[in-house]
Order: structure tokens, then C-alpha cells, then sequence
């Protein structure tokens, strides 16, 4: 009797076993070419969300029940979790078009990118890849209609030009809080941990209706990872044969039961004097950085949103005389230019305990610069603090965002910027910019979305500064949009903080009057389709625009071949153009974005004579393509990549009518190939070449720094008028300048490196 009590209760023990095994199950996601888990999908069920862990698991109830799994740079998948004892293995497809993708850029909210009603467009990490580069500023150089510029032969600064604007036109985000203007406008897209991005959004066109100042020309946001779905560890290597050496980190980790943490480490060292082109200075400037990143999420009741990031960047910078060392920083013996910064930056999301989504945001940065340009000193001190309140309320057909914003410039420098001209004391520029903004997203009718916004800015000297916006969304069909976007834009300008030029003691900045904030009115439209047949995908994406201004400050390198002049505009300034874009995808194997640009940027202004004459601004290309070509070989799990981009002639500046440089540069590109190799699914190592073509500025070009023999101008000779004098020493009348720079001066050269990633358990 015993033995039949026995059996009866291992029997039962087994079925109660088998039952709890059946009530959950282990479901595992993974990418379908690669077999790497997929960590923090995101698994939703009428009103249930879940959020898989870093090694891409979760236990779900076996019920036969319905679930939507998504990723970030996924397409999504519904699945039936059914009784079993195995792990179910879930594979997502990669998406297969690159800007296919969330954007938050065009309206502050998260919405499919074919729902947005303004362009933005989507870079993940994959796309990075394909060329990989030691920061995000040299990234920039594939993607159509963006254009790295260097601002500087010597020191090798550089910021980033929108559809032919200036780098200050363009403002840069992190996680959408404004971290990047005037001194950072150099620096912000040095030291980003690329381990630590998620993707990165790029609108093109006034988006300071939304943004405020800097924004006139464009917007860069950097959308860092969620520190709940990132992977355990992460990490890239790279070097190259000029020595270049790169290594990016990322560690996710819980500091505690509700705060999750991901720790962001970059460092980049180059240390090789490379002297190809033979004038005495280097060509590319030295530089030692290091940056450190960290962000914390912390999870809250009813999965209310906050988190706190900090970054510190530090870089030592130079270029200049071969011969040059520290100990001749900042004396008019042996040139150089010295750069010593330090930046650190916070931002903050912290969503109100409110049933309304109320959110408050904060950034603050602080920016310290240390530079010797030869012998003349730029020391300057840079603080922001940004503050921003935002509702969003749905009311049905109409989507409310309304905003209060607040910004406090603080700055302060040792040039004539900052200093009292009657009394020669200093005075740090110090005020505050209030703002309101409101947006309704109105949906007409499934077809139909119509965005109206306004923002109005108080600015302690320019007073009120309105900047309304309009964007209007046709759905023409599931694969077809037509938008249309229009505004004004607006922005107050900080001259020593922009201008490189100013800072090198080559050339004197005049303030020729009182300086005005710059203002334009802007329209563009844009056309997406999308083609697909079966797993081949075709985008083609259409856009043209044109932007007004009816002030716009351009430094003027002509009139006198000694000085940066600067004014209000007294005609009107204009950007228009044209681009293209192709993404295809035939399966999973073979992809290609190729792109093209056509821009003509000019200001019109009248003559003595009063004939209006239009000029074309220095460094400004009238065309330019970028593409991308890869193609994956799975059975060795090899993938090749072709990468380029080609820039039409742009003027450059000259010092004299008898410079002997050309007026012009040529038509340029720099090509690249990149071999990588998976190993395990864990990591992967690469190779290849950059600049291919072995081109450099420098080639069919006398010199391009004019007098590296005389960078202290000791031998320049000056007329009775001031003007410089052709002597035999100095046969084309010129001064020192570095300013004759338009592309890197970087040859050929090879890379190699690794890639890795560490998921965590459970």
C-alpha cells in the first residue's frame, strides 16, 4: 500500500511540475542574421508591457495569448506563446531600410519616421560602422548633405555645415537637450562614446521654433542608449598606420534595485608628426582626449521617466612647426598652436508625478578653454544652463506640446569681446533667454496632418524674437508621403567663440556697427516612397528647400586680405537646393544608400554704384554625393563595405590678388573599403583602407599655409596705407594664414581593429 501512495505522489509531483513549466515559459530574442541576442526587446500585450533582459530573455505565461515583440533597428513581430519545454527563440529581422526608424527630433515625441510630419533623418550604429572613425564629427561625412568642415590647417577644428551653412547654424543635442553651441560648437562631436549611441538624428532646416537659437540651419541630436537595454559590456578597438589609436567602452550595470547605469569611456591618442607635403608644419594636429559618459535611469511608478547623464572631455591639441614642442607654447620663436579643453556636461529628464505627462528637463555645461595660437593667448570661460517644461496632452484629433524654456549664457574671455572700451575692465557677457512654445499636431483625416507651432524668445538686447512654424504631412499611401515644412528661424551670434580665424592672431576682426540677430524664412518639401517586392526594399527620398535671410552676419576675408569684417547684411542672403537619396536593400545581403546634393548659397547686396551683386561665401560646394555599398557573405560570415563621398569645387580664401593659389579648389573625394569578419557572434574584427584615391589638398597646389617660414610676420613689410608689400623675401605679398583649408589632409592609410559585446545573464 505504502508503494502505491509513494508512486501516486511522484506521479502527482510530476504533473504539478509539468503544469508550473507550462503556466511560463523562457522566450529568447535574436537577430535573425547574426544570432546575436537582442537586448531589452520590448514585449506588449493589450496593456501589459515587458522589457526583455540584457542577454534578450523573458519568462512569459504560456497561454497561448499574443504578444508584440520590438527593437530598436528591428522590424517587429507578433508571436503565440505556446505551452512548451524549450526555450522559444524568437529571431527579428533587421530593418531594412536605415532611416526606418522612431524620431523624437521633429516634434519632441516619439513617432515612426513616416509618421512624422517633419523629415527627420536616422542614423543607428550600424550605419557608423560601415567607415569607423574616431569621433561622430568625422561621421558626418556620409550622410548627404552634411559636410565635416576643417576651419583650420594647423590645428585641424572643424564644425559641421548643413546644406552649405556654417557649423553655427547647426545645433547639436544630446538626448535632445541643447549641450553644444559656440565655444562647443568645435568640440561637442569629439569624445562621444560611440559604444553609448543608440542612433542619431539629423533634421535639416530651421528648427528654431522648436529649439531656439543655433538651431537656423539645423539640428543634430544624439540619442544615447537606454541604460535598461543596453548589453553588460561593449567595446571597439581600432588603430591605423598613421598611428591613430581609438578605444571606446561601454559598461551597463545596477547601482541599485531601481537604477540601472551605463558607463561610457573613449580615448584617442595620436602622437605621430607627419610632415608629407614638405612646408615644415604638420598635417594633421596632435591630439590626446579622453571622455567619460555616464547615465543613470531610474525606474519609477507607473513607468514615469527619469535620468541623469554627466560627461567630462578633456583634449590636449596641437599643431604646427615640426620643431615645435611645450616648451615653446605661447612665445614668437617656433610656431604652434596649443589647445588645452575641458568640458563637462549634465542632463537631466525627470517626468512629475502628475497624471498629465508633464516633463522637466535640464542640461548645464561648462566649457574652459586654454589655447596659445603662436604667441597670441585665447583663454575663455563658457557656462550654459538650459531648463525646459513640457506638456503633452491629447485631445482627440489634436495633440497638444506646449513649453516653458529658460537658458543662461554665461562667457567670458580675455579678447576685446569681454572688456569695457572706455574703462578696459572685463565684463563677462552674462544674460538670460525666456521662451514659450506651443505645437498642435492636428490630424485632418487619416491622410492628412497638419503641425502649427510657435515660439516666442526674450532676449535682454534684442528684445522679442517670434518664430512661428508650420508642417504639413499628406499620406498619399502606405508607402508614399509628401510634406511640406515652413518657418522662421533665428539666431544670436558670439563672433570669437565661432570664428577660428579670429582666434589665430593671422587676422583682425572688425565689428564695422552694432550687430543684429540673424533671421530667415525657410520652406521645404520633401517626397518618400518606399517600393517593395518580396524581400527587396527600394526608398527614394526627395527633398528641395530654400531658405531667406534678411540678416545674416558672414565674416568678410575680402575686402581687406588682413581682417575679418563683420556687419549686418544690407541686401538678403539666400540657400536653396536640391537632394536625392536611394536606399536598397535586395534581401539581407546586399545593401546601398547612394545620395546627391545641389545647393547654391549667395548674398546679394548692392555695390557703390548700388547695383546689387550676388557673392558667393567661402568653403561653400555647389554639389556633392555620398554612398554606402555592402554586401554580406553569410557562409564565412565576411561582410564588405564600400564607402565615399565626392564634393564639387567651392571658392576658397585668398590674401591677394597676386596669392598664387588657386582660387578654387577641385572637384575631391575621399573613397574607403572595409573588410569584417564575425567571430562567434560575440564580436567581429575589421580592416580596410581609407582614402583610397591617396588624395590630399595639398597635391598641384604651391603650398597651402601661406609663409610657414614667417609665422610671426617679422619679415612682412607694410606701405604707407598699411597695405603688405611684395619684397623678395615675400614676392606675392602675403602674411601668415592657415585659413586656406578645405578638406583633411590625410592620405592614404590603413586600419584594422575589433569589436565586442558581452550580453548578461538573467
Amino acid at each position: 500500500m505504502s508503494k502505491i501512495i509513494t508512486l501516486w505522489v511522484v506521479i502527482l509531483f510530476v504533473f504539478i511540475t509539468d503544469v508550473k513549466a507550462q503556466d511560463d515559459r523562457r522566450v529568447r530574442v535574436t537577430d535573425s542574421l547574426t544570432g546575436d541576442v537582442i537586448p531589452g526587446a520590448t514585449f506588449t500585450r493589450d496593456s501589459v508591457k515587458l522589457v526583455a533582459t540584457r542577454s534578450g530573455e523573458l519568462l512569459l505565461k504560456a497561454d497561448s495569448s499574443h504578444w508584440h515583440i520590438s527593437a530598436t533597428g528591428y522590424e517587429s513581430r507578433r508571436i503565440v506563446v505556446d505551452p512548451g519545454g524549450h526555450t522559444l527563440n524568437i529571431a527579428l529581422q533587421p530593418v531594412q531600410a536605415e532611416m526606418e526608424n522612431v524620431v523624437v527630433s521633429g516634434t519632441l515625441r516619439a513617432v515612426n519616421r513616416l509618421e512624422s510630419p517633419v523629415v527627420v533623418d536616422v542614423y543607428t550604429p550600424a550605419f557608423f560602422k560601415k567607415n569607423p572613425v574616431p569621433s561622430v564629427f568625422e561621421s558626418l561625412q556620409l550622410v548627404n548633405g552634411v559636410r565635416p568642415q576643417l576651419n583650420c590647417s594647423v590645428c585641424n577644428t572643424g564644425d559641421i555645415h548643413i546644406n552649405g551653412l556654417e557649423g553655427p547654424y547647426t545645433m547639436v543635442t544630446i538626448d535632445g537637450m541643447p549641450i553644444v553651441s559656440s565655444l562647443g560648437s568645435v568640440y561637442g562631436l569629439f569624445g562621444i562614446p560611440t559604444q553609448l549611441i543608440e542612433r542619431m538624428e539629423v533634421v535639416k532646416g530651421p528648427a528654431s521654433g522648436l529649439y531656439g537659437s543655433e538651431a537656423i540651419g539645423g539640428l543634430i541630436n544624439i540619442i544615447t542608449r537606454s541604460p535598461e537595454k543596453a548589453p553588460l559590456f561593449s567595446g571597439s578597438l581600432m588603430t591605423t598606420s598613421w598611428l591613430e589609436h581609438n578605444l571606446d567602452l561601454g559598461l551597463g550595470y545596477r547601482a541599485a534595485k531601481n537604477i540601472h547605469g551605463l558607463l561610457g569611456i573613449h580615448y584617442f591618442n595620436y602622437g605621430n608628426k607627419e610632415d608629407r607635403n614638405n612646408d615644415g608644419f604638420t598635417d594633421v594636429a596632435l591630439q590626446h582626449r579622453i571622455s567619460l559618459f555616464n547615465k543613470l535611469s531610474i525606474r519609477r511608478p507607473s513607468g514615469r521617466k527619469a535620468s541623469l547623464a554627466t560627461r567630462y572631455f578633456y583634449e590636449d591639441r596641437w599643431g604646427g612647426d615640426m620643431r615645435w614642442n611645450k616648451s615653446f607654447r605661447g612665445t614668437d620663436s617656433i610656431y604652434g598652436e596649443s589647445i588645452y579643453t575641458s568640458r563637462w556636461e549634465v542632463i537631466g529628464q525627470y517626468q512629475l508625478p502628475m497624471n498629465e505627462p508633464v516633463m522637466l528637463s535640464v542640461s548645464a555645461t561648462g566649457h574652459r578653454q586654454d589655447s596659445r595660437y603662436g604667441h597670441v593667448p585665447y583663454v575663455a570661460d563658457q557656462k550654459i544652463l538650459f531648463t525646459q517644461l513640457t506638456w503633452d496632452k491629447n485631445m482627440g484629433a489634436h495633440r497638444l506640446l506646449t513649453g516653458l524654456a529658460y537658458r543662461y549664457n554665461y562667457y567670458d574671455d580675455n579678447s576685446t569681446a569681454t572688456r569695457d572700451i572706455l574703462t578696459g575692465e572685463n565684463q563677462p557677457e552674462r544674460y538670460g533667454l525666456p521662451g514659450i512654445f506651443l505645437q498642435d499636431e492636428w490630424t485632418l483625416d487619416e491622410k492628412h496632418l497638419l503641425l502649427l507651432g510657435a515660439r516666442y524668445d526674450r532676449h535682454p538686447v534684442h528684445k522679442n524674437i517670434f518664430t512661428p512654424r508650420m508642417a504639413w504631412k499628406w499620406s498619399l499611401s502606405s508607402h508614399q508621403v509628401l510634406r511640406l515644412n515652413a518657418g522662421t528661424g533665428f539666431r544670436v551670434v558670439s563672433l570669437f567663440t565661432e570664428d577660428h580665424a579670429a582666434l589665430t592672431g593671422a587676422r583682425e576682426v572688425v565689428i564695422a556697427e552694432k550687430l543684429k540677430p540673424e533671421q530667415s524664412y525657410n520652406a521645404n518639401l520633401n517626397y518618400t516612397h518606399i517600393f517593395q517586392w518580396q524581400k527587396n526594399k527600394l526608398q527614394a527620398d526627395l527633398s528641395a528647400w530654400y531658405t531667406h535671410f534678411t540678416n545674416q552676419l558672414l565674416p568678410d576675408y575680402d575686402t581687406d586680405p588682413n581682417q575679418i569684417i563683420y556687419r549686418n547684411l544690407t541686401g538678403y542672403a539666400v540657400s536653396r537646393g536640391g537632394s536625392i537619396n536611394f536606399e536598397l536593400s535586395l534581401g539581407h545581403r546586399f545593401k546601398a544608400m547612394v545620395g546627391g546634393n545641389w545647393q547654391d548659397v549667395s548674398r546679394v547686396e548692392r555695390n557703390e554704384t548700388g547695383k546689387k551683386t550676388s557673392i558667393r561665401p567661402v568653403l561653400t560646394e555647389r554639389w556633392s554625393g555620398t554612398w554606402t555599398i555592402s554586401y554580406t557573405f553569410p557562409g564565412p560570415g565576411i561582410g564588405i563595405d564600400y564607402t565615399g563621398n565626392i564634393y564639387g569645387p567651392m571658392r576658397l580664401p585668398l590674401l591677394s590678388p597676386t596669392d598664387p593659389r588657386p582660387d578654387m579648389s577641385p572637384v575631391w573625394s575621399i573613397q574607403n573599403i572595409q573588410l569584417t569578419k564575425k567571430l562567434g557572434g560575440k564580436a567581429d574584427v575589421f580592416a580596410g583602407i581609407k582614402n583610397l584615391l591617396n588624395w590630399t589638398p595639398a597635391k598641384n597646389v604651391p603650398f597651402l599655409i601661406a609663409r610657414t617660414n614667417d609665422p610671426f610676420d617679422k619679415q612682412v613689410q607694410y606701405d604707407a596705407g598699411g597695405q603688405i608689400m611684395a619684397t623678395p623675401d615675400n614676392p606675392y605679398a602675403l602674411s601668415f594664414d592657415p585659413s586656406y583649408v578645405y578638406a583633411p589632409n590625410q592620405g592614404i592609410r590603413f586600419f584594422a581593429g575589433i569589436r565586442w559585446s558581452l550580453a548578461a545573464r538573467p
